[in-house]
């Protein structure tokens, strides 16, 4: 793999590169341990202050020809003058060790810039930490940032499998692990992580344990974990590891306070690496703008921005960066509009409409594209169906499904689009279909055990869930997966409440949903299932009743501190933001 560095208009120095090669009109040779290479000190002086200085300083002969640089390769040193009259320089994994050294040392800022991009795009959970330390040497502050949060956000597998996490030193190790946003599912891992530094080398770092370990959050770890496995931990038999352990079972045991203002840093949740998005929908007797965020290790709700207009059976996606709202309605108008949200700026911006007025739509993303299906255009439910490609801001249509479908759900699963039940103007739906993009055509499947309209339907474990909906007399707490293999449905477990219209995402590999219509009222109750558990279970209550809402997940962002429950010392909102917590001290989540 190579990276190139700015393909810049150069053609001002062509003619002065064919004369460099040609020895002619020179005025510097640069002799770098016995190999010299023409120059013109103008061009050179143009890509670097190092020449700069080098070339005019006071105490520089402007007559002087050969200049002797120390510390440079020959081969390192061509391709640096190269660059300086190319404006181009290819780096490879083979030469960016050598390469940033020289272009840091002489000053080329656009070849450093290239082999920190370079560096930034082989980042992996077995090189971030070398490539972090390495940025301690050479003046490369954006690719430290990126490879730090890199440990931070996968350092779950960083801990286990790295060989560069053993030779992290202990200020570098207690640095990353008293972080609020180090991303780990359980506080388990952290503490796995601890003992096989520990372990790798024990007579010399067993005396920094228990340091080590007043920074992992022992009150958060599962506790059928802390009883198995931290009691008969070889490297745990220390006398000064005593009281720590004796303090987090007396904690665990009489303290309730493990929320995310805690005033004891051990006791606070960490940063949730993913959130789950709820937007929009509709609260009492109308559409809302609201826009919630569920911190996962919080367990809590937060009112984190609003749409640019209220908004109800909308679809929502997260796609490079961008959480798009697709159709939907006003209680006035039935939308063709989409728009999308930069949840780093935090702003919003249109984007290109959809062929048709879409509400009780169905989205889904596959291979960069948007998807939209379905709904109905304030006449007829639709069966027409369009694609969308950020890249050229255009939808085009794609052929219709076999059936009309509004209230439906999407979901994709091994390169198709599913689709699953919905309402036809007449009857509640079990049937359910997939698109694929390499035939251009709809597939019936084998059909729902239940009808469904104003369903979820997500990918989980290599699985489609239909979950809840309506069935035309009552609303559903019901939930069936479908194995594309076996062509055929099976019950899954009930979810704890009844309901139609909600938000579903999978965020952590578990399915959360929120809100709804549970056939008396609009809730604002939420859940997850836990695939391995095979078990529901209740999370915190949204802020607000709504149902027709859509909800995604969206990770990774580098300011997620500001979809999160505020910590002890929360980040600065933008004055348009609501930073409203719906949260309960002691809400754990193992």
């Amino acid at each position: 793999m190579e990276n190139r560095a700015g393909d810049q208009n150069h053609m001002d120095y062509t003619i002065l590169n064919k004369l460099r090669q040609e020895g002619k009109l020179c005025d510097v040779v640069i002799n770098v341990k016995g190999t010299k290479l023409n120059g013109h000190k103008i061009v050179l002086c143009a890509c670097s202050t190092y020449f700069r200085i080098l070339f005019t300083g006071d105490w520089t002969n402007s007559q002087k020809r050969v200049y002797s640089i120390p510390g440079v390769l020959p081969e390192m040193m061509k391709i640096i003058v190269e660059y300086a009259y190319t404006h181009s320089v290819v780096v490879t994994k083979d030469n960016v060790e050598r390469l940033l050294p020289a272009a840091d040392q002489l000053c080329v800022l656009g070849v450093v810039q290239a082999c920190a991009d370079f560096l930034e795009a082989q980042l992996c959970t077995h090189n971030c930490i070398g490539i972090w330390r390495f940025t301690n040497i050479y003046f490369c502050p954006e690719l430290r940032r990126t490879a730090y949060r890199f440990i931070l956000q996968n350092f779950e597998e960083v801990g286990q499998t790295s060989p560069e996490f053993l030779e992290l030193t202990l200020p570098e190790l207690c640095d990353i692990v008293e972080k609020d946003d180090l991303t780990v599912k359980q506080e388990d891992r952290v503490f796995d992580a601890v003992l096989r530094w520990t372990a790798h080398l024990p007579t010399k770092r067993k005396p920094h344990l228990s340091l080590l370990l007043s920074k992992v959050r022992m009150v958060l770890m599962n506790t059928r974990y802390l009883m198995n496995n931290l009691m008969s931990s070889p490297v745990m038999k220390d006398i000064e590891c005593t009281p720590i352990i004796l303090n987090t079972l007396r904690t665990i045991t009489t303290s309730s306070d493990t929320s995310p203002n805690s005033p004891h840093p051990q006791h606070r949740p960490r940063l949730p690496h993913a959130v789950l998005l709820a937007i929009g929908g509709w609260s009492g007797n109308r559409p809302t703008s609201v826009v919630e965020s569920y911190d996962t290790q919080a367990n809590c709700w937060v009112t984190v921005a609003q749409t640019e207009s209220p908004r109800a059976y909308h679809g929502t996606v997260y796609l490079d960066g961008f959480v798009y709202c697709v159709g939907g309605y006003d209680a006035v108008e039935f939308f063709s509009a989409v728009c999308k949200f930069d949840p780093v700026a935090r702003g919003w911006h249109k984007v290109a409409p959809m062929h048709s007025r879409r509400c009780y739509v169905s989205v889904t993303v596959l291979r960069g594209c948007i998807y939209a299906m379905g709904g109905f255009d304030g006449y007829t439910r639709l069966s027409s169906a369009e694609r969308y490609e950020p890249a050229t801001n255009q939808w085009s249509l794609i052929p219709p499904m076999n059936e009309q479908r509004s209230d439906a759900s999407a979901a994709t699963l091994d390169g198709k689009v599913y689709v699953c039940g919905g309402f036809n103007g007449e009857n509640c739906l079990c049937t359910a279909e997939y698109y694929s993009p390499d035939t251009d055509q709809w597939t019936l499947i084998t059909p729902m055990k239940t009808r469904r309209s104003g369903l979820g339907a997500v990918t989980l474990g290599g699985e489609i869930y239909a979950v809840g909906g309506f069935d035309g007399v009552s609303r559903l707490r019901s939930v069936e997966a479908y194995d594309p293999p076996a062509d055929a449905w099976r019950p899954a477990p009930d979810m704890l409440d009844m309901r139609s219209n909600f938000g579903v995402a999978v965020l952590d590999e578990r399915l959360f949903v929120a809100g709804g219509f549970n056939g008396f009222s609009t809730a604002l109750y939420a859940e997850r299932f836990d695939p391995e558990a095979q078990r529901w279970a209740s999370v915190r209550h949204m802020g607000a009743a709504r149902s027709a809402l859509a909800c995604c997940a969206v990770a990774d962002l580098p300011n997620v501190a500001e979809y999160a429950a505020p910590r002890l010392s929360p980040p600065a909102l933008p004055l348009s933001v609501t930073a409203t917590s719906h949260c309960t001290s002691g809400a754990q989540t193992h």
